[in-house]
């Protein structure tokens, strides 16, 4: 089974459009390296990719890499898409997938409902092709494609809805991929406001974890003065708390992804940084790609 990283920053990149925060500042002035907007694709054998999480940086992503190129006039590697949630930063991607004969899109039916009912999103897009929608139930698996099995865990969060449609189960979810093949697992979470006993047993004993980073510790935003909001709020579990509870949970590889802008570990000078490294851990680039193999 193979992993690419497309995207490895949160809603807005690095460095977002109009932020002048430390981290910001030294990518754009070339100490640091420029990150898209959150998302991966997965592969049972490199020939056939399926996407999980639509970003607005799509088409630059797909250009980027060579594996997704079309093999004729209009013949794509990219099956599918996965959905973790209704966020407009992991969903805005699939209107400029609009070209397509079709849409595969795989979401539960609370992201189906607010990108349908909410932000209107999935009703404008059907105006350009058509969308094959096919729900996925939190604890239900099913074969994605021969020989990569998938399952999708519900994670609880109490971050505030905007669209008012997310009242049932299933508003966010990770992913659990395993080949069929060897067994190997990789589990993507790009967002977890905490890892209750439910997500550690899903994480628990997979060869690769990809983990939501999107900030260093709880109270970043308000201390640089950019919001009101602790990443918890948010809808996050800061990295500096995830390094603890993912003691014992016999993760073969840790990567985090859908760091923040503002997040220390962007720049891999920084102590913090250096603390992931230290803790056996690392911090995705985009470009990203891993063959992932049972132990």
């Amino acid at each position: 089974m193979w992993v690419r990283v497309l995207g490895s920053a949160a809603g807005g990149g690095s460095p977002q459009w109009n932020c002048g925060c430390p981290v910001c500042h030294r990518v754009r002035r070339g100490s640091g390296t420029p990150r898209s907007q959150s998302s991966i694709v997965v592969s049972p054998d490199r020939d056939r990719w399926f996407l999980v999480n639509a970003s607005p940086d799509v088409r630059h992503q797909i250009e980027a890499f060579p594996g997704l190129h079309p093999r004729g006039s209009r013949d794509s590697p990219l099956r599918a898409c996965l959905l973790t949630d209704a966020e407009i930063d992991h969903t805005l991607g699939l209107l400029l997938l609009r070209e397509a004969s079709g849409v595969r899109l795989f979401a539960t039916p609370a992201v189906h409902k607010t990108l349908t009912d909410g932000s209107g999103l999935l009703p404008l897009l059907e105006r350009f092709c058509p969308v094959e929608w096919t729900p996925v139930e939190p604890g239900a698996g099913f074969r994605l494609a021969d020989g990569l099995w998938c399952e999708a865990f519900d994670v609880p969060t109490t971050k505030a809805d905007r669209f008012g449609t997310g009242t049932i189960p299933g508003r966010v979810v990770g992913y659990r991929f395993t080949d069929e093949n060897d067994g190997a697992t990789v589990v993507y979470l790009p967002g977890a406001q905490r890892l209750g006993p439910a997500v550690r047993s899903e994480i628990s004993g997979s060869d690769l974890l990809l983990l939501d980073g999107t900030c260093w510790h709880d109270d970043e935003l308000i201390d640089l003065g950019l919001a009101g909001k602790t990443s918890r709020e948010m809808g996050h579990l800061p990295v500096l708390e995830s390094l603890a509870a993912l003691d014992g949970l016999g993760v073969r590889r840790t990567v985090f992804v859908h760091m923040n802008n503002t997040n220390p570990i962007l720049l891999d000078d920084s102590p913090e940084w250096l603390i992931v490294e230290e803790n056996g851990m690392e911090v995705a680039m985009d470009g990203l790609e891993i063959q992932v193999v049972e132990q």
